[in-house]
Formats: C-alpha cells, sequence, structure tokens
C-alpha cells in the first residue's frame, strides 16, 4: 500500500535565469501521476522556475547526472499562475501584503523577509490580482514578475 509520503516526489528544475544572467537551479515537490510514463503534479509553487506553475503536469525522469528526478517538459497546463513579488519599502510587513492576495484568493509561499512567489489559481479573475498588484508597484511598495501567466490570466 502507498503512503501519501510514497507519492511525493522531489523533481529538480534547471533554467538560466535572466535576472540573475545565470544558470539556475530549484526543486519542487511533486505528487506521482503515472510514474512509469514520468509524469508529476506539481505541489510547490514556483520560487523562480519561469513556465510553471502549481498543479502542472510535467514529464521528468532521473538524470544519472543530476542523481534525481529532473524536469524535461510540461505536458498538462493547470490554467493556475505564478507571480514573483520583491518588497521594496522595507517599511512595509511582507506578511500583511500576502494576506491581501490571500483575501483575494491567492496563496503564497515566502523565500524570506523581502520576497515570495505567488499561486493565482484557474478559478481567480486576474484583473482584481493585477490591479492590486499595479497599484502597489505605483506606491513603490513591490515589484513584480509574471513568469507563468495562463492563458485564462492574460
Amino acid at each position: 500500500m502507498m503512503t501519501q509520503e510514497d507519492n511525493y516526489v522531489k523533481i529538480l528544475f534547471r533554467f538560466y535565469n535572466q535576472v540573475l544572467d545565470e544558470e539556475t537551479v530549484e526543486t519542487m515537490w511533486a505528487t506521482v501521476v503515472d510514474s512509469d510514463k514520468g509524469l508529476y503534479k506539481l505541489d510547490s509553487i514556483p520560487f523562480y522556475a519561469p513556465l510553471v506553475a502549481s498543479d502542472d503536469i510535467v514529464f521528468a525522469e532521473f538524470d544519472v547526472q543530476e542523481q534525481m528526478l529532473t524536469y524535461r517538459k510540461t505536458v498538462e497546463y493547470s490554467g493556475n499562475s505564478t507571480v514573483q513579488i520583491v518588497l521594496m519599502d522595507k517599511s512595509k510587513d511582507i506578511n500583511q501584503i500576502r494576506d491581501l492576495f490571500k483575501e483575494l484568493g491567492c496563496v503564497s509561499e515566502k523565500v524570506n523577509e523581502g520576497y515570495f512567489s505567488m499561486k493565482i489559481p484557474a478559478i481567480v479573475d486576474y484583473k482584481k490580482i493585477k490591479n492590486k498588484l499595479d497599484e502597489l508597484e505605483a506606491q513603490e511598495t513591490i515589484g513584480y514578475a509574471e513568469p507563468c501567466l495562463a492563458d485564462g490570466h492574460r
């Protein structure tokens, strides 16, 4: 019998980060969809990896050089989006900003006191989120990037 822990795996993502101007590595948790076919459903909110979002189904295979499951491609998009947010005004509390977006239906994971990544579920109206992001950016409270915007959020 498979336990829930057995159903979770870590997948390595290797990509070129334009902001840092270097190769970057990130690992994310995923649940096993079909290990024989190499299919996994992302359970993490990507901190840095572009073009992937929580709940996307990805193809990954064991890479001998990396010594772990390694992302190869996305096979099914969830419709969720990922937004990265940097706190520009250090006098503000990052958790209060995260709470603003939580009230609008978005979950986030904090990297540190100055940066978090946010999942915008497919069912959430992105216009409201975008308006709040733009408002906070205009106030110079935050800066943000949209590394993975689903078609429904464009």
